[in-house]
């Protein structure tokens, strides 16, 4: 089989941003008047997960500076559920490599997984948090609201994920997420929850929302009671930001990376449209019929959660995979399908040639092939002439090459960090 010619495409997607989000976050803190429900000394938690939030650091500092302001002893606890090997150190680690540590936030890491039970649920199981947050005398949650890769409801990946799967250390996103299973995302989350913000004390809420090119949007500083209400219209104005592949009914999409950094399902499903989760019905119809990934990013230390939504990989990313760290975050999640480990192999030109085989095309010019960086940058794509007319009708799309033909190696190996637009 002959293979379709490829272009370079650019994407325009409109990508708002905040001017300055730590002054929204100082007017935000200063709004809520957090002395008047702290003691001096209190000893305060402030949570910090395992994704790369682009301020997240920096609002974390801010906040820990704030705190100290006010007679508080502030510290930061890893909230981020089965992440970092399910270990204290590992999790301290994932910290570490995202730049959190007590010198950069001016506060101490405390990372225990230890947990303890706060209440149960009518489904009969525990509602658990970490020791760490239940013995503090207050805790002040931080996070990012995105559209999650798995699941679907009212609020999805925020502050209300954070409480029950962050805060819940191992042992509590085991049972949430075996619940999840069993009865769905949404009223599992919100019921413990409540159970949490009922036998915590919980003083505040910062809330993120970024843009496709990962630049804080939106800034929310929140009272409890006001959660659910902001969380559901941030999270309506995080899918509104989000990239995607502008392009339906495609045979073949090459994506060059996965990862934990580039989403907790490696790969992201409101991209891909594959979920593969049993409490989520997948969508109809499939996007794309077939999917090929290149390689694995490192810093997901091995952990390849994602991979068993493709169809293809390759022997470079297959030999990245730590399968202890894959198992544990694929079985806490209560997703072995997306740790399996698809048909390998040693060179990409034969893995498309089978890739577009089995999507049933035999003509090079019907071929629908677009070619991406990973789920997160989608600025520029590749794509196959059989695109072209519909890439030309969009205005938010423009060629920027000629078609020409894949850039295979004497290997038959295509090139890395090629979705640069020409110069000059």
């Amino acid at each position: 089989m002959e293979l379709p010619r490829i272009a370079l495409l650019k994407q325009t997607i409109p990508a708002p941003q905040l001017d300055d989000p730590l002054e929204k976050l100082r007017q935000g803190l200063e709004a809520l008047n957090l002395g008047a429900r702290l003691k001096p000394g209190a000893r305060v938690a402030v949570t910090a997960g395992s994704r790369g939030v682009t301020d997240m650091l920096a609002v974390i500092r801010e906040v820990v500076a704030h705190l100290k302001s006010l007679g508080a002893e502030p510290f930061v606890a890893p909230a981020m559920g089965s992440h970092g090997g399910a270990t204290d150190q590992g999790q301290a680690e994932v910290l570490k490599k995202l730049g959190i540590t007590e010198q950069s936030v001016g506060a101490p890491i405390v990372s225990h997984v230890e947990t303890v039970q706060i209440a149960d649920s009518s489904y009969g199981d525990p509602v658990l948090v970490g020791r760490d947050f239940a013995e503090a005398d207050q805790v002040v949650l931080v996070n990012r609201v995105k559209p999650h890769t798995s699941f679907r409801g009212v609020v999805e990946s925020g502050l209300f994920k954070m409480m029950v799967i962050g805060m819940g250390k191992p042992a509590g996103a085991r049972v949430a997420h075996r619940l999840f299973l069993r009865h769905g995302f949404e009223p599992v989350v919100l019921e413990f929850s409540r159970h949490i913000m009922e036998k915590l004390p919980i003083l505040c809420g910062v809330a993120l929302v970024e843009n496709r090119l990962e630049r804080t949007a939106a800034l929310e500083v929140l009272e409890p009671a006001r959660f659910l209400e902001v969380e559901k219209e941030l999270l309506v104005k995080a899918r509104e930001l989000m990239g995607r592949v502008p392009f339906e009914d495609v045979d073949l999409l090459v994506v060059d990376e996965i990862g934990k950094n580039i989403s907790g399902a490696g790969l992201d499903s409101n991209v891909t449209g594959r979920i593969m989760h049993q409490a989520t019905p997948e969508p109809r119809p499939q996007r794309f019929r077939r999917i090929y990934l290149r390689d694995l990013t490192d810093e997901s230390g091995g952990n390849a959660l994602g991979m068993g939504t493709a169809d293809f990989i390759s022997r470079r990313l297959r030999e990245k995979i730590d399968l202890d760290k894959t198992r544990i975050n694929c079985v806490t999640a209560t997703v072995p399908e997306k740790g399996r480990i698809p048909i390998t192999y040693d060179h990409d030109r034969q893995a498309i040639l089978d890739a577009l085989s089995s999507a049933g095309v035999s003509r090079p010019p019907e071929t629908r092939l677009v070619w991406i960086k990973n789920t997160l940058e989608l600025d520029y794509m590749w794509i196959s002439g059989a695109l072209a007319e519909e890439a030309r009708s969009n205005p938010q799309l423009e060629l920027l090459t000629e078609f020409r033909e894949l850039p295979f190696d004497a290997d038959g190996n295509l090139p890395f960090g090629s979705f640069r637009p020409p110069q000059g």
